[in-house]
């Protein structure tokens, strides 16, 4: 399915970083998609997002709509073409938008679920929470710092923001088979975040996720971000 390139701004997007099990992941991939590997873990997380202006390229901002998204986001690579492909799949989308729910699947991508989001953001310091009619619920509190913290799976922020660039192609189930959609930011700058509290329905959920098989790693921070989505093709019809 094609849709239009859509243009906006992230105005805030935090991204809560998991460490996984890679036979647990493989598990809730379909095909052809498998886990990213990264020092023998998989990499799955949720990316709390804040969008504005969101419209057509080339439409107004003024017909454009904002809301607060969540993406429960697993790092993955999928062989296309003779060549090993790397993105995310994303089983799973949040939208405080009405709209975005009747309208995912053709307008935008993937099948979307109306949650209730409750944001504080001030001095740098975030708390974000949603919980969704089927009561799939994320929390998080954290401060923004200047270095990744030293527990992480990854060495630098530097470490951390080129794996995460990589992934700007995403796939996101439909009621068919998939949506593609490719991410242009205009520029890509992460900062890290210190964080004190952070809970999730889908990865404390035990029938998901044996116990230990998933650990919180880190969470990064983007802010005021102009970019395109971009449609593209899923791995079966390329």
């Amino acid at each position: 399915m094609k849709i239009p390139t859509i243009h906006g701004n992230i105005e805030r997007r935090i991204l809560i970083n998991y460490t996984a099990d890679p036979a647990v992941v493989q598990q809730l991939l379909p095909f052809p998609f498998r886990p990213k590997i990264y020092k023998d873990k998989a990499i799955a997380g949720i990316c709390l997002i804040r969008l504005k202006n969101i419209k057509p390229k080339g439409f107004p901002d003024l017909v454009g709509v904002s809301s607060e998204n969540g993406a429960h986001r697993i790092a993955v690579e999928w062989d296309e073409g003779g060549e090993v492909r790397e993105g995310v799949y994303i089983p799973r989308r949040d939208t405080s938008l009405r709209l975005n729910t009747i309208v995912g699947g053709w307008l935008f991508p993937g099948v979307h679920h109306l949650a209730k989001f409750n944001v504080e953001e001030a001095n740098g310091q975030y708390h974000i929470d949603f919980v969704s009619a089927d009561q799939t619920g994320v929390s998080i509190d954290a401060k923004e710092v200047e270095l990744l913290t030293e527990n992480s799976i990854f060495q630098t922020l530097d470490e951390a923001s080129l794996f995460f660039e990589k992934g700007s192609l995403g796939y996101s189930p439909n009621k068919k088979q998939f949506d593609g959609l490719k991410l242009q930011t205009y520029r890509w700058e992460m900062r890290a975040l210190e964080v004190s509290q952070v809970s999730s329905s889908f990865f404390e959920d035990q029938h998901l996720f044996p116990k230990g098989s998933v650990v919180f790693d880190h969470a990064l921070l983007m802010t005021e971000i102009e970019h395109e989505w971009h449609s593209v093709s899923t791995p079966a019809e390329a």
